[in-house]
């Protein structure tokens, strides 16, 4: 009879038993929260995945990751994903059984130019069993110390790794399990657990409802923070950056790993601070982009804007400035000062003749020495009616300015010189306040300005030896892999930024950036696209990868020292009659000056000696040329005339003695 009713005890609480799993595991779904919700506010980014551990094995096996993985940021998350691996492999079962759960990753600045990750991970109903809460009460071995405390009602396990003094704060709310390396990020999540901010932003609802669940990850970019974000790895973020942060509010994307390639597709909003120019292309439709066309090989960046026609994005502009009285009222004032002063209509005589594309190129040129080697290239509608307009411009100001240039001509293309102080910031804005009394010249259907006429000169150079981004194959294929029309394209050249970066920072930067430069390069082509569609605009980016050795066979770095500069320099040799070559030396090298209107340009020798001077006449060799030994002996002597050389030429050895004179 006792048989019979321990059996019978022992089969209801069986059942009892079962008929709690159906309820815990099939029935209650009352309790669960959404991972989201815990995410501190001050994400800058968020990484997703349903599958962490079947898609983080992928990753890591990848050629991306392993080269990734030896540089230090990369390695700290990997680092701490690996951390929380061994402190539950002591029971393997137990991190597996949450492997395939959803898991977020975000990271967060939590100290000037300090940042580190702070995860979720959804146990679902596995978390009503308590298996991990009573797991991490067993871990008593000599690697780790385990310790509890109370934050808020809720506890947080502590576990200290004894070995590389770190501390993983872990605390279990509802179906989630949040950790993190940095106490206030778990409290801060613990502090919004009732109240969530992010989950709730009705910005990043829309953000997510877009994204939807496809592919390996998804990835979030929230710009409030980007600028503390970026001053960890930099002193300051530049206007662009800045301009980011406070127009845009979230991005989302879905995004896979196919070979080599990196492609995330997903949606961008913006806020009603948004930047002028983002609201304009809102609502100015798209075009394709043929910038291109004269844009050089050595572009390190090209930033593109498109729209149905520049007189439409610019009615929006304007029309989008009246939003702001104060502001609106101040851009009007600087447009009627240009044109009271000028006695131009700069609606007729400038905004007419441009067509459906604008664009920034930071260049990485091989012929200027300028700090900010930028230029701005206008598409026209009439390449006729744009000369005869900006020919009447600078006739206005010929007439009115002090400065006197005449055209100079280089390989068949004029370049002229439009002396307005704050053009372009007075005509659309800050973003290309960078441009500032600009020469300009005309290729084609393209209008060419930069401050510096060198890289005009580089931009002519390119475009003659059919060396542009459109003859690029490598530009070619990448540039496929978007849409031919949108609103905003960015292309960026890793390699072309790294030596327009390390040609002109200081020797400290020089170090850090050589130090990166294997990590820097190994993405030698990035792009980012966005589209108007609703509400906010369709985003995609491609990044590229390929091996860093590889990527050093096609580029030349402005680091790498050519053999005979790395070895020990060769003895000086006295120049005597026999060394010198009469017939190669009266062909003197191609100058660029950095200044056309200046008087004289002089270039020096590494000693602080002057190498060559040479009189200028609106850019042009035009009077005395001498160039110099670097002890300060004169070398050769003579004159130009406008840009040729004229009369007697002298070649003089060390001792000043007359080696060679020839008559041109």
């Amino acid at each position: 009879m006792k048989k019979r009713n321990i059996l019978s005890l022992l089969g209801l609480l069986f059942a009892s038993y079962a008929i709690y799993l159906i309820y815990t595991f099939y029935i209650d779904n009352n309790d669960n929260i959404k991972s989201i919700y815990l995410v501190p506010k001050d994400a800058v980014y968020i990484i997703e995945s349903q599958k962490p551990i079947d898609n983080w094995n992928t990753i890591s096996k990848s050629d991306i990751w392993k080269h990734l993985n030896t540089n230090t940021y990369f390695n700290n998350l990997t680092e701490s994903l690996n951390k929380l691996d061994t402190i539950f492999k002591q029971d393997e079962s137990i991190f597996k059984r949450f492997g395939d759960r959803e898991i977020l990753i975000s990271a967060h600045i939590y100290a000037p130019r300090k940042y580190d990750f702070f995860y979720v991970i959804d146990l679902q109903k596995i978390a009503k069993l308590n298996v991990l809460k009573n797991h991490l009460n067993t871990i008593t071995t000599d690697n780790f110390k385990v310790s509890k405390r109370k934050y808020h009602e809720h506890q947080i396990t502590e576990v200290y790794d004894i070995k590389t003094h770190e501390t993983l704060y872990i605390s279990f709310l509802q179906n989630q399990m949040i950790l993190s390396y940095v106490h206030t990020l778990v409290e801060a999540s613990i502090d919004q657990y009732l109240e969530p901010e992010i989950g709730r932003h009705l910005d990043f609802i829309e953000v997510n409802k877009e994204v939807g669940y496809n592919d390996m990850f998804r990835l979030y970019f929230q710009y409030e923070y980007l600028d503390d974000f970026i001053k960890v790895f930099s002193n300051d973020s530049g206007y662009l950056e800045k301009t980011l942060s406070s127009s845009l509010e979230f991005s989302g994307f879905s995004f896979d790993l196919d070979d080599n390639t990196i492609t995330a597709n997903g949606v961008t909003n913006f806020n009603d601070k948004a930047s002028v120019y983002l609201k304009a292309l809102k609502k100015s439709g798209t075009s394709t982009r043929n910038i291109s066309e004269v844009a050089p090989k050595q572009t390190a960046l090209y930033l593109s804007f498109s729209f149905s026609s520049f007189n439409e994005f610019y009615n929006n502009f304007e029309s989008i400035q009246k939003e702001n009285p104060e502001q609106f009222k101040s851009y009007i004032e600087g447009i009627e000062k240009v044109e009271n002063f000028l006695k131009i209509d700069l609606k007729e005589h400038f905004i007419s003749w441009i067509d459906d594309e604008i664009a920034l190129l930071q260049l990485h040129s091989t012929v200027s020495q300028s700090k900010k080697d930028v230029a701005i290239i206008l598409k026209t509608n009439d390449n006729k009616k744009a000369k005869q307009n900006l020919d009447f411009i600078l006739e206005q100001i010929r007439k009115r300015s002090p400065v006197k240039f005449k055209e100079v001509n280089y390989k068949g293309y004029p370049i002229n010189f439009m002396s307005i102080k704050g053009f372009f910031k007075i005509l659309i804005g800050n973003l290309f306040k960078e441009i500032d009394k600009p020469y300009y010249t005309i290729i084609e259907n393209y209008v060419i300005f930069s401050n510096h006429p060198n890289t005009l000169k580089s931009i002519i150079n390119s475009y003659t030896n059919k060396e542009t981004l459109e003859n690029f194959e490598a530009y070619k294929d990448f540039n496929n892999a978007f849409d031919s029309k949108c609103s905003v394209f960015a292309y960026i050249n890793s390699p072309n930024l790294y030596n327009s970066a390390y040609n002109f920072v200081d020797t400290k930067a020089k170090k850090q950036l050589k130090k990166n430069k294997d990590y820097f390069i190994c993405f030698p082509q990035i792009g980012i696209q966005l589209t108007p569609e609703k509400s906010f605009f369709e985003s995609k980016i491609v990044i590229d990868y390929e091996d860093p050795d590889i990527v050093k066979t096609k580029y030349a770095f402005a680091d790498t020292k050519s053999p005979s500069k790395t070895n020990n320099p060769p003895p000086l040799i006295e120049i005597t009659e026999e060394s010198l070559n009469e017939e190669t030396i009266f062909n003197i090298p191609e100058i660029f000056p950095t200044d056309l209107t200046a008087k004289e340009f002089i270039k020096t020798h590494t000693n602080g000696n002057v190498k060559f001077s040479v009189e200028l006449k609106d850019g042009l060799k035009h009077g005395d040329y001498k160039e110099y030994y670097k002890n300060g002996k004169l070398k050769i002597s003579g004159k130009y005339s406008k840009d040729t050389q004229n009369g007697a030429w002298r070649v003089y050895n060390f001792d000043g003695d007359l080696v060679f004179k020839k008559r041109f």
